[in-house]
């Protein structure tokens, strides 16, 4: 049991005062206290009164190797004390070569050049420049737009708000950089054509990219840019061949390939890459949270020799970068981590026991308001419906009564941690820690039931 911690008893009142919580809305707390959250252990963190969660989303997605790994501390520790800060504009350090090095070697293919930021909205924009610069740095100055999916998430910056296929929230920041465009997604529970027939619906969903990048002009389109399994909207893992086809689309139009692993990377899906996960070999991986399994921030772009080849020529250079980015401190927790998965076999674990993780949640199909339950490694999502016959969603009112009025709050209470989220069609997200077992299936589980359970007599 945990303790509850001593803490100001106006601590609530001041963060609403004065902590600006990120996509949150703020009115919410005007006479609800803010939820606080003190210590973690393993797969469970704490709050102020001491009141026991399962952190069911690893943080945001993050947490890989678990709350209170007293070794990822340690290593910050200790960098700082000999080399607290430095940057890698013209200068490198021990441990951004280190950790650049280690990434490479598991990159695929020829992915060996690492550009460091400080998380994945930072990674994803670097990816776009730098699509950007090498085609003028290769005779093809007119490639500059990008592909992306329908309902897909990207960042907050505005070139990967540009590329987020989220229209919600790229309203308020308008206008945006232009040339990003979008084609559907992979979700084959609402597919438009081949929703029986998972390979034929591989292919007509690649297509569509082909046919984007035909309608736009190859001579325009600089890259495409996809998740190995896409977060927001649910989980949804690529068909058989998606990517395959992808790759073949992109070689012959001179497109680039940019993997999008934000999430999807350090084990999320079971291997340390996501792209390993399908079987495809990108020309950048686009990564973060899972690096340092969040105990300091950082991200990076790893980048393919060819597309970094015409950077290494002559008075060429990339004019881009970030204060923190490959930050001394971050890039040894890195290390540390990393020596952790390899100990520890995070990404066999969850390779072992994917399986496992997705029949518990599946046992929530038995439930009327539970559509589809999706995804893969320990990242899956459920979708929630008034119909399961004809599939049919919340209207925008239900949503905003039973997604944020009730389920979200009802979860927390119930002792889970997780996303009830309506980016797309109405669904509950989890990504436990890496180190979760069938306990943790269980518990999330059984909370689940309670609460969707709940949940369907207010529709």
């Amino acid at each position: 049991m945990g303790n509850a911690i001593t803490v100001s008893k106006d601590l609530s009142k001041t963060a609403y005062d004065h902590l600006w919580m990120h996509f949150t809305r703020m009115s919410s707390y005007e006479q609800a206290p803010v939820p606080t959250i003190v210590r973690g252990e393993g797969a469970h963190i704490y709050d102020t009164r001491g009141k026991r969660y399962l952190d069911g989303l690893a943080g945001l997605f993050v947490v890989q190797a678990g709350h209170g790994r007293t070794e990822l501390a340690e290593a910050a520790n200790k960098q700082a004390q000999d080399l607290g800060f430095f940057p890698i504009w013209s200068y490198a350090h021990p441990k951004a070569v280190e950790l650049a090095e280690r990434l490479a070697h598991h990159a695929p293919g020829d992915l060996n050049k690492v550009f460091f930021t400080t998380g994945g909205g930072e990674a994803v924009e670097t990816a776009w420049k730098l699509a950007k610069q090498f085609h003028k740095l290769t005779g093809n100055p007119g490639k500059y737009k990008v592909i992306s999916r329908n309902v897909a998430y990207h960042g907050t910056p505005h070139g990967a708000l540009s590329i987020t296929g989220l229209p919600g929230l790229k309203a308020p920041f308008e206008p945006l950089v232009p040339g990003a465009h979008k084609v559907p997604n992979t979700n084959i529970y609402r597919a438009p054509a081949h929703g029986d027939d998972p390979e034929a619906f591989g292919r007509w969903a690649a297509d569509q990219i082909e046919q984007q990048i035909l309608f736009e002009g190859p001579e325009t389109v600089a890259a495409v840019f996809l998740e190995p399994v896409q977060n927001a909207g649910g989980c949804f893992p690529p068909p058989p061949g998606y990517f395959r086809r992808v790759r073949e689309i992109c070689d012959r139009h001179d497109v680039l390939l940019v993997s999008d692993e934000v999430i999807c990377a350090f084990g999320r899906l079971g291997t340390l890459f996501g792209c390993d996960k399908f079987g495809y070999v990108p020309d950048i991986i686009t990564c973060a949270k899972g690096m340092t399994s969040g105990y300091s921030p950082i991200g990076a772009a790893v980048i393919s020799d060819r597309i970094a080849e015409p950077f290494w020529k002559g008075d060429n250079t990339f004019l881009h970068g970030y204060t923190f980015g490959g930050h001394p401190v971050s890039a040894a927790v890195a290390l540390a981590n990393l020596d952790i998965f390899e100990r520890e076999g995070l990404n066999q674990h969850v390779l072992d026991h994917e399986d496992a993780f997705l029949a518990t949640l599946r046992r929530l199909l038995d439930l009327p308001i539970v559509g589809d339950v999706r995804g893969s490694g320990f990242f899956y999502g459920i979708e929630l419906v008034k119909d399961k016959a004809t599939k049919e969603t919340f209207t925008e009112e239900e949503s905003e009564r039973i997604l944020y009025g009730f389920l979200s709050k009802a979860l927390f209470d119930a002792g889970l941690y997780c996303r009830a989220d309506d980016r797309g069609d109405p669904v509950v997200q989890l990504a436990p820690p890496l180190i979760s077992d069938q306990s943790v299936f269980d518990e999330a589980e059984q909370i689940l039931r309670s609460v969707l359970t709940e949940a369907w007599t207010k529709l």
